[in-house]
């Protein structure tokens, strides 16, 4: 089984989802049933292949690149189908093919108008490819093809059954994401040009996209160049983050996508842009990340801080959720930011816990629109009358996002900010600085999530609602796609050694290496 997770185990896991797509393309849309059985084995068949390089990886030696594929794939500018599993990448891995199952179950009785399963679940499978592809890859190039899968598929999700300001948020987000994109190619190709010829695998010196081998060879690439190359790096992957002020593109997004599109674009897409970060810019140019490092602070608290004052001024609760995305992912942030071992674990860890607890808000608001028919705040009221259960799922994620200890989120954003005590950086009191603001930021975290609890589950249901026998509670497919998040919510927040103890060596084998080049 080792052999044979060694040699196909990744690429199964990449790309069995258009297998499935294949197979769904050639039978007609009006087999609704057979199209949902096949989304959802085909989903669960990545699970299975997921669950199987969990098991056979060698927890031991996560800071090594394990289940690897090194083959030629572009000759002409020497770009290779190089994929590789290690304990920074394992995480976002699993995380993705958790929630896309889960999604296929919610979608099960929750098909968006125009009512088209057939083309919805084929996006959802585009996606996944997309995005496990994304986290797998070791060439700029091919992580670069993988990043833009992802792009078309949450544009046409948005633009066919988003709200009514639709088109305007999809193509909002595809400008955005796709000017990001343009500016990080351009510096992917100044790396390729400027670094130093390499040998692979014997062969003659060559310029290479090979991110395990850039790290040596852009080593001579002036400061100056560097500093320009990650600011393409910078605008790309904080563009898809999103790091403030390049966050519009969220909240109209999240607002007008369906359900489903609003909880893998929290739960895995924004996180793209972090790990790009992690495994791209701080390897491949440490000497830059050191002075972009208090500028991505900064931009990291003021986002902590404005997406939190911007949720309390919310009126609708997917919108306030997404405002909230903003100032999470400000923590995320900021512990990148300080480029120390335990800022970037609680990075990834952030990464993790934001996108289970935040996917699970997004559940339960799509949940509460197909009930309601509205998600304007001030007409919500009553839930735990109407729909208890319902409503303490609401108010358990509600807490595990301001940060209640003994849930995922506290470990998600409490380190994040003790990081940035000691930064491995000369501005040392800045960073202090940026802690007590990013503190402040909890603050008006539990001030509006409480207010949000506060007005949709308490009290007695608006006069409006109060017969309404739409309001009925939490349903067999909804149980099934919540449960997996809330147990491992939990779970995290008990025992976060289980993605600390994963993602600590590979980390520390990053920092250590930058460190050592630049001479810290």
């Amino acid at each position: 089984m080792t052999s044979f997770l060694n040699h196909w185990g990744l690429t199964l896991a990449t790309f069995i989802p258009l297998v499935g797509v294949a197979v769904m393309l050639v039978i007609p849309g009006r087999e609704e049933s057979v199209h949902k059985l096949l989304a959802l084995v085909t989903t669960l068949a990545v699970a299975v292949v997921g669950v199987l390089l969990l098991t056979h990886f060698n927890y031991d030696h996560s800071a090594v690149l394990q289940y690897q594929i090194d083959k030629p794939w572009i000759p002409f500018i020497n770009s290779r189908y190089h994929m590789g599993l290690d304990g920074i990448s394992l995480p976002m891995m699993a995380l993705t093919m958790l929630v896309v199952p889960l999604c296929v179950v919610y979608s099960w009785n929750h098909f968006p108008e125009p009512h088209n399963p057939k083309a919805f679940l084929i996006l959802l499978l585009i996606l996944e490819t997309g995005m496990v592809g994304s986290f797998l890859a070791q060439d700029l190039i091919l992580f670069f093809v993988f990043f833009e899968v992802v792009l078309l598929p949450m544009y046409f999700m948005i633009g066919v059954w988003g709200g009514e300001q639709r088109q305007y948020a999809s193509i909002k987000f595809f400008l955005f994401t796709l000017f990001g994109s343009a500016l990080m190619i351009v510096s992917f190709l100044a790396l390729y040009f400027l670094s130093d010829p390499v040998s692979i695998h014997g062969g003659p010196p060559m310029h290479t996209f090979d991110m395990t081998l850039l790290p040596l060879a852009a080593r001579n690439i002036s400061i100056g160049a560097q500093v320009l190359i990650f600011g393409g790096m910078f605008m790309g992957f904080g563009i898809k983050v999103p790091i403030f002020p390049f966050h519009t593109w969220l909240p109209d997004a999240h607002t007008q996508a369906p359900t489903v599109g609003s909880v893998i674009l929290a739960a895995v897409l924004l996180k793209l842009g972090t790990y790009g970060f992690i495994r791209i810019a701080l390897p491949i140019l440490p000497h830059a990340a050191e002075k972009w490092a208090p500028w991505i602070g900064l931009l990291a608290v003021i986002g902590i801080i404005y997406g939190a004052l911007c949720c309390l001024a919310q009126t609708d609760m997917k919108r306030l959720i997404a405002f909230s995305s903003v100032a999470h992912m400000g923590f995320v942030m900021l512990a990148i930011s300080t480029l120390t071992t335990f800022g970037l674990n609680a990075a990834i860890f952030g990464m993790v816990a934001h996108g289970l607890i935040t996917g699970m808000l997004f559940f339960v608001a799509g949940s509460a629109k197909e009930r309601y028919h509205t998600l304007e705040i001030k007409r919500l009221g009553g839930m735990l009358q109407t729909m208890p259960r319902m409503g303490w799922i609401l108010g358990f994620a509600a807490m595990a996002s301001l940060g209640l200890p003994g849930l995922a989120g506290f470990w998600g954003e409490f380190p994040a900010i003790l990081s940035a005590y000691q930064p491995n950086l000369t501005n040392v009191t800045l960073f202090r600085v940026f802690m007590v603001v990013a503190a402040i930021g909890t603050v008006l975290a539990a001030g509006y999530l409480l207010w949000l609890y506060q007005r949709t589950a308490f009290g007695v249901p608006p006069d409006e609602f109060a017969h309404d026998s739409h309001l009925h509670d939490v349903t067999v497919p909804e149980w099934i796609a919540w449960l997996p998040m809330l147990v491992g919510i939990v779970v995290l927040g008990f025992y976060p050694n289980l993605i600390f103890k994963v993602t600590d060596p590979a980390v520390t084998r990053t920092v250590v290496s930058a460190a050592v080049r630049t001479g810290g």
